[in-house]
């Protein structure tokens, strides 16, 4: 009776696919007519090292890899996918094996596939050629062990809204992100300073290999960003006018259908856009299938705003009054001020904490410097300085930021994080250096600028960072052990407990570890311990509270 449901469900679902006009979608090709359609040869001139005319691919001693890349938009494709190739193959394989994983049977991929042309039957139409024919040439260098989820081509624009699908059902980490801007009399020299903290986590090993991306595009302006293998989006990133866009997720709901994917979207404002005025008109005429905030800085206005962006809503806030801006992941403009969902979140989720947290770091400084701005971003404490554990979502430093970013717009200098998280050195860049002379790149001159970097945090130095690492995996552990009902040591969790002790997780973990295996009065203690910390969100708050009770219960 199951599988004669299943079958009549499927047969159901086919019907629907088939009839919803995919087949546009999956024909859809841009014109390259126009392009140069040369296979790039590239040197490799060392492990770590590749140049292809005046582009390039290169590891500095920071471990980031710098690319520079000229042309139009199939050669720039091209040349992405042939100096990246190994990257970009890495990157996509710990996203879809993901997928492999969740869907083994070959049956069932099929029929993802088939979902998948549906729920991006429209996201063809709202992507500039241009951009979708610098995804073609990156396609052609896609690994052939996924075409059973999609061919090469459509795989890539999909993952260009897989992004966008993540903030809405919050599958990946993708909803603490946190940034600020200050200029005029908030800053050292009154120049404009951003800073932000990408709070992406999907997996170690796809943290590992950042790519700092300086295009030099045959139309439109110049840019830099911080990228990773596969993604021509734009995520944070700043052009040779002194325009910046990071984004920062909103909450959505789970969107029915994609559009334009919201990197696609910033990727074309940092491109042809060189004043606030212009990247607010770009934004306008793009229809986007989440929401989000995104911080927009200009060199040229000295200022910076939110642009506030969801499928029926547009808003733009500004701070006329003051010379700083902050942004977590909740709407400010008026024309979200009567969104219950805004509302909600801002009630239920730690958006507001880490925004009051980060207008309390900046009110203990009287004048932001690049240096201070990586310091707030690095910063582990609560509110007023409390000690709310390491990994805590609350805190701006999660300790799992796939990048921490500062840029000073007016000087077109830029600080990018290196690992591990926003830890690691912070190193320079001078776009008006980078830009100035591109044939120079064919010789590997160096590209940061390593007098202005600014150094690792002392952190990383401590008991307490070793002790986090090892925290890492064993929450994992016992996490595995509570799915599978395993047995554990009670010395082995206490031991647990006093790496990460301030932590409401940790004894919450314990806790569900000894309810499972029926010791209640020991999870009544530890659920008890983890109500007493600064516990995330309203819901997993209740969560707790709901043990405590279920559990005293249990006990009478």
């Amino acid at each position: 009776m199951h599988r004669i449901k299943w079958i009549i469900c499927v047969s159901v679902l086919l019907g629907l696919l088939g009839s919803c006009g995919i087949s546009k979608s999956l024909k859809d090709r841009p014109d390259l007519s126009n392009y140069n359609p040369n296979i790039p040869e590239i040197t490799k001139t060392s492990d770590t090292s590749y140049i292809y005319s005046n582009n390039s691919l290169a590891k500095n001693k920071q471990g980031l890899w710098e690319l520079y890349v000229s042309g139009d938009p199939l050669q720039r494709g091209l040349v992405t996918g042939a100096l990246t190739e190994e990257l970009f193959q890495q990157q996509e394989a710990i996203f879809l094996s993901k997928v492999e994983e969740m869907v083994p049977s070959k049956t069932k991929r099929y029929f993802l596939r088939k979902f998948l042309a549906w729920y991006n039957r429209k996201i063809y139409k709202n992507i500039p050629e241009e951009i979708k024919a610098e995804i073609w040439g990156l396609s052609r260098y896609a690994s052939q062990d996924y075409d059973d989820i999609a061919a090469p081509y459509s795989r890539v624009l999909y993952l260009h809204g897989a992004h966008d699908i993540g903030h809405a059902l919050q599958d990946l980490a993708l909803v603490g992100c946190s940034s600020f801007a200050a200029w005029g009399d908030k800053t050292e020299d009154g120049s404009l300073i951003l800073g932000r903290n990408f709070d992406f986590y999907a997996g170690d090993d796809f943290a590992k290999n950042k790519i700092i991306s300086f295009l030099d595009p045959t139309e439109g302006h110049k840019f830099m960003s911080v990228t990773w293998g596969g993604m021509l989006g734009v995520v944070s990133g700043m052009n040779e006018h002194g325009l910046t866009v990071t984004i920062n997720a909103g909450k959505s709901k789970i969107p029915l259908v994609a559009k334009t994917p919201i990197s696609i979207l910033t990727r074309e404002i940092l491109q042809y856009a060189a004043t606030l005025e212009e990247a607010i008109a770009i934004a306008k005429k793009r229809q986007v299938f989440v929401s989000e905030s995104i911080l927009v800085g200009s060199a040229r206005d000295k200022k910076a705003i939110l642009i506030e962006v969801s499928p029926h809503n547009f808003g733009v806030y500004t701070v006329p009054n003051s010379n700083q801006l902050i942004c977590s992941n909740h709407f400010q403009s008026n024309a979200y001020a009567e969104d219950k969902i805004n509302q909600k979140h801002i009630f239920e989720s730690h958006s507001k904490y880490r925004y009051d947290r980060l207008e309390e770091l900046l009110d203990n400084h009287k004048k932001i410097t690049p240096t201070i701005a990586v310091d707030i971003l690095r910063n582990k404490q609560g509110l007023m300085d409390d000690e709310i554990g390491y990994g805590n979502e609350k805190a701006l430093n999660q300790l799992l930021a796939h990048h921490g970013v500062v840029f000073k717009p007016e000087q077109r200098l830029v600080w990018v994080s290196s690992n591990p998280y926003q830890l690691g050195e912070f190193v320079a860049y001078d776009l008006n250096k980078i830009f100035k002379d591109s044939l120079n790149h064919r010789t590997g001159a160096e590209l940061s600028i390593p007098s202005k970097n600014i150094k690792k945090d002392s952190f990383l130095y401590t008991q307490a960072y070793q002790n986090y690492e090892r925290y890492r995996i064993e929450i994992a552990q016992i996490k595995q052990a509570v799915a599978d009902n395993q047995h554990l040591a009670p010395e082995y969790l206490e031991k647990f407990k006093n790496l990460n002790p301030e932590f409401w997780e940790t004894h919450y973990w314990v806790g569900r570890y000894n309810y499972n295996r029926k010791y209640y009065r020991a999870a009544l203690n530890d659920f008890m311990e983890a109500s007493t910390k600064e516990i995330t969100t309203v819901p997993e708050k209740a969560l707790v509270h709901s043990y405590i009770r279920r559990l005293k219960r249990k006990l009478k």
